[in-house]
């Protein structure tokens, strides 16, 4: 068993699974355990990517397996795990059928496999197939209603990489240079599957990586012209980056030691400047008021389920609380720390409503609407004067991140 080839990546894809599946990890949090024993990086991204096939598809997958068993396998039963990541591979990697038995039976080592071999030869006898769209579980579907058809679309597959350009005035230099499509001055957009530090300009520190949705509220923020911004929940950075480049003074707040850490790399990698602080946000207090606030607040990051459908699992009512009592804990603070005449933004990477309208409905200060001159092609802020986006919108090139963002003047 040792000695087959791939079966450490596909062992490490179980684990993954598992993780997320079992114990309600972030594929982030277990790669650095899961993925010890795979040491080339092709290898270790195969082992990601077959793992989030199959939690992109888990409904589907799972469907297919049930159609091919006389009795339902227990969700999280070995051998449904194991099935999962052998129809990921099937179906969505298009690896040959005899070489994701020769990895994946050795995972039942001691237990089912001719269980699993049965289910998997007669799936690969009828010539099965996925629909278009992956199916969303019931939860997930009774949460985001009437959207949920259209998000669907949008996670199909993975998505492309979005850059944000320290130098706008060179985004058609560099479109030409990458291949890459740009939607808005500043921003490229290139097809995934080269490894970021080898693409031309990252160790000049000429862009950063940052979905073109992310980019979205601190672009609404316009130029500083030396105005003081507070960026908070700054890490890893990309707004933090954006704001400077557009001229403001920025302060930069995060609890997070590493992430902080990941946000000082950017601004010496770019050259850009700005002013690091640790700390609490709930605790902490600024020397003195600001002319913009950017709260990008923490919260569950279902918005990002085209790129960690992870979150497609591990995401229910219970972390939706914890996030909205903290959002409006912030939400507050950052009030009181605007000047008056200033301009708070509120975004959140998520596509639950109790985090996004439902938050903005209770901020009792002007509203300054969005409007459609200030997004993307194709994109439109609603009649609030907010904007949602979710992996749906702009169908053929790419899609976004689900965030939601709204703006206000304090009188």
């Amino acid at each position: 068993m040792a000695g087959t080839p791939g079966l450490f990546t596909r062992r490490a894809a179980l684990k993954l699974l598992e993780a997320v599946l079992r114990r309600g990890e972030t594929l982030e949090q277990a790669e650095g355990w899961a993925l010890r024993d795979v040491r080339k990086q092709p290898d270790r991204a195969l082992a990601r990517a077959i793992a989030s096939e199959a939690l992109r598809w888990l409904a589907d997958f799972d469907a297919l397996i049930d159609s091919a068993t006389k009795k339902p396998l227990p969700d999280d039963a070995k051998p449904r795990m194991v099935l999962r990541l052998m129809l990921a591979q099937w179906l969505r990697l298009e690896t040959p059928p005899h070489a994701v038995i020769a990895t994946g039976l050795p995972l039942l080592a001691g237990g089912p496999r001719r269980l699993a071999h049965g289910v998997f030869s007669t799936l690969t006898k009828k010539g099965v197939a996925l629909p278009e769209a992956p199916t969303l579980s019931e939860a997930v579907a009774g949460r985001w209603g009437d959207r949920v058809s259209a998000i669907a679309v949008g996670l199909a597959d993975p998505p492309p990489l979005d850059l944000t350009l320290r130098d706008a005035s060179a985004t058609q230099d560099w479109a030409n240079r990458l291949g890459a499509e740009s939607y808005l001055p500043g921003h490229l957009r290139l097809s995934r599957g080269e490894a970021v530090e080898k693409i031309a300009g990252f160790k000049e520190g000429a862009w950063w990586v940052q979905d073109l949705a992310a980019s979205l509220p601190a672009r609404l923020l316009g130029q500083g012209e030396g105005r003081h911004v507070f960026d908070l929940c700054a890490a890893p950075g990309g707004k933090t980056l954006q704001l400077a480049m557009a001229g403001w003074n920025v302060t930069a707040l995060d609890l997070s030691k590493r992430r902080l850490g990941l946000l000082k790399d950017n601004l010496k990698r770019t050259g850009l400047k700005a002013s690091p602080v640790r700390a609490d946000a709930l605790e902490w207090e600024p020397k003195h008021q600001f002319d913009a606030i950017l709260l990008d607040a923490p919260c569950t990051a279902t918005g990002t389920c085209r790129r960690h459908p992870d979150v497609l699992h591990r995401i229910g009512p219970r972390q939706i609380e914890e996030m909205v009592d903290l959002q409006r804990a912030l939400l507050d603070r950052a009030v009181q720390w605007l000047k008056p005449g200033g301009t708070l933004i509120y975004a959140v990477c998520s596509l639950e409503r109790e985090e996004g309208e439902k938050q903005a409905a209770a901020v009792k200060l002007e509203p300054a609407p969005i409007v459609t001159e200030e997004l993307p092609e194709g994109i439109e802020p609603g009649p609030e004067g907010w904007l949602r986006t979710h992996p749906g919108m702009m169908p053929g090139r790419g899609g976004l991140d689900g965030f939601f963002i709204a703006r206000w003047i304090k009188n």
